[in-house]
């Protein structure tokens, strides 16, 4: 049955909110099962769970990487480290490489977001889905706004982390047995790239890139620990596995309290940080007077365009291609201002002028107390809508927790 012109023009309008459930599940690739919220994980998954040491329902981490197209499932040893159990290719995510700013605008979160069992959605038309959390702490502190933004089935994504309905009951199920085990809140990162050393170098023009540094932060914390850190925002940034004195607390718009390091953390990241202070100046060498060009969602979808053409009866279903594949290094020199304005942003242009090989890296690699203050947000016009709650499951029993009075203990217990 074909939909009225008027009735696509309603569809896609509400789409541009964010993922509101609008739009009934694509066919593509929906597994035949007879209970998908208790559909259990795989033999092949259960079998890598059981070589790599872990419980079935030990605790887990999401992370997803927007350039490469990943979303990877991490999950607690019982050594309390994590180990990498699958990753998925990401079938859709919408705009480009960036944080979420405002409602409406088509980005997919960048950053850290605690899911509960509040997150769940059993019943989204997207045939499975899982709330992120946006906007966080973070988020709200800088004034951003957005709703309904989604880890979710069919291939279609406006602002969201579309995967096939087949990915999405697995992620599913990882969630809903690590919340089975006691897990109170699964730690979903979301990063633009991995932050190694050259993409860092590549990107450094980018206008996002002193938010890309804070969080590189943490990016780097959970790398030499192999455990989610803690995460707390106190004037409006993201810090990570730090302990206030007794009595204080951590305040998003608020000046930050006296902070501290574990002794063994800050050993290794000076150890992790040296090695990569050698690798991004070698990968200054090799991008110098080079730029990267951050390709367009239209420009990634024309990649696909024949795998689209292919499901033209599955109207949800909307892949897009490869950041990195669409994407292109440029020489500086070559490059129109006019242009690069209107693809990376104005900023992009004038730190080019101002700064061709991008900053020192002794800024890049902050210290773990010492992150750097994000780039100017999008001014505050009310109150932040927050996500809609899931009427089926329980309320989130540590979202609004109060501070504790002592100094808090890092739950990774390091080493």
């Amino acid at each position: 049955m074909r939909l009225t012109s008027t009735a696509l023009v309603l569809l896609f309008a509400a789409a541009l909110a964010g993922c509101n459930d609008t739009l009934e599940s694509a066919a593509y690739d929906t597994p035949r099962v007879a209970n998908k919220v208790q559909q259990p994980l795989p033999a092949r998954l259960v079998a890598e769970i059981q070589k790599k040491g872990m419980d079935r329902n030990s605790p887990i981490m999401l992370r997803i990487f927007k350039e490469e197209g990943i979303l990877e499932v991490w999950k607690a040893k019982t050594n309390n480290r994590f180990d990498k159990v699958v990753e998925y290719d990401i079938c859709a995510w919408s705009g480009r490489l960036g944080p979420k700013v405002k409602e409406g605008d088509r980005q997919a979160p960048e950053g850290f977001y605690p899911l509960t069992p509040y997150h769940l959605n059993p019943n989204s038309k997207y045939f499975l889905a899982i709330n992120t959390g946006f906007p966080n702490q973070f988020d709200r502190a800088n004034g951003r706004s957005g709703t309904h933004l989604m880890i979710h089935g069919a291939c279609s994504s406006s602002g969201c982390y579309s995967m096939t309905d087949a990915q999405m009951l697995e992620i599913y199920a990882f969630a809903r047995d690590a919340f089975k085990g006691g897990q109170q809140a699964i730690q979903l990162q979301a990063f633009p790239f991995r932050m190694t050393a050259e993409n860092m170098a590549r990107h450094r023009h980018s206008p996002h890139y002193d938010f890309w540094k804070m969080l590189k932060v943490g990016y780097d914390h959970f790398e030499v620990t192999k455990r989610p850190p803690e995460v707390n925002v106190c004037e409006k940034k993201y810090v990570f596995n730090q302990s206030a004195p007794a009595g204080s607390s951590f305040n998003p718009q608020g000046a930050c309290p006296q902070m501290s390091t574990p002794p063994a953390l800050s050993v290794a990241l000076n150890g992790f940080n040296e090695a990569y202070d050698a690798a991004y100046a070698k990968a200054l060498k090799k991008y110098d007077g080079k730029i990267w060009y951050d390709p367009t969602e239209a420009e990634r979808k024309a990649l696909v365009a024949d795998l689209r053409k292919s499901r033209s009866h599955d109207l949800a279903f909307a892949p897009t291609g490869s950041a990195l594949k669409a994407g292109k290094l440029m020489d500086i020199d070559d490059v129109d201002p006019a242009k690069l304005a209107a693809v990376n942003g104005a900023a992009a242009v004038n730190q080019m002028a101002t700064n061709p090989n991008g900053d020192p890296q002794a800024q890049a690699a902050q210290a773990p107390n010492q992150t750097p203050a994000t780039a100017a947000a999008a001014p505050t016009t009310g109150a932040v809508p927050v996500p809609q709650p899931n009427p089926l499951a329980p309320p989130p029993q540590t979202a609004q927790a109060a501070p504790e009075a002592g100094p808090k203990k890092p739950f990774w217990k390091l080493w």
